[in-house]
């Protein structure tokens, strides 16, 4: 009896040795994150009625024009995201891009599609609004203006999205917070990419 209690107690200590390094990684890298995330002012909220809100002020290193212009990329709008997705069709015309996206993502299994219309703001960014698919509403907005020495972009973002899915709200928050973390940290590498050249 003795020898088993010993062997357990043995046990559970290698597995919380073991749990030990790998949870402080988990927990450095949500500081990390959040630290990223605080730095572009990101909030995301459930909203009462169903779906998610999302703000933030993201400031990208490069002109407002560099900005628009990966921004208004709808044929490698893929680029700019982790999740896998690609542009099915697009059609432009009279300065209105349908685009019809085709998004695989763990949390909904399957191919989801989301087609939009997008239109170009006239003092600088991008509305983009729900027009079919496998989503309820989605409504994002990018409002650019110059920062810094005229050298940056100030962004005010705005995503209101809800995906036609069995996926939980607080779920569905807390991956849209990761992506779009993700997506600013992207365009702003892009943005630098662009503005060296």
């Amino acid at each position: 009896m003795r020898l088993l209690d010993r062997r357990a107690t043995a046990s559970q200590g290698l597995v919380l040795l073991l749990a030990v390094p790998i949870l402080l990684s988990i927990s450095i890298w949500e500081v990390d994150a959040q630290v990223a995330i605080d730095a572009d002012g990101l909030e995301v909220k459930t909203e009462s009625g169903g779906g998610i809100r999302a703000t933030a002020h993201p400031l990208f290193p490069a002109k407002p024009e560099v900005i628009q212009a990966l921004l208004a990329d709808y044929s490698h709008w893929p680029d700019l995201f982790e999740v896998q997705m690609r542009v099915a069709k697009l059609n432009i015309h009279d300065g209105v891009a349908t685009v019809d996206l085709r998004i695989d993502h763990s949390v909904m299994p399957g191919e989801r599609r989301l087609v939009t219309e997008s239109r170009i703001l006239p003092s600088g960014g991008l509305v983009t609004d729900l027009k079919a698919g496998d989503f309820k509403r989605y409504h994002r907005v990018w409002k650019l203006q110059s920062a810094g020495d005229g050298d940056h972009t100030r962004a005010d973002f705005e995503l209101t999205v809800e995906p036609d899915s069995l996926a939980p709200d607080w779920l569905v928050a807390m991956v849209v917070r990761q992506e779009l973390a993700t997506h600013f940290r992207i365009v702003k590498q892009k943005a630098l990419e662009h503005s060296k050249r």
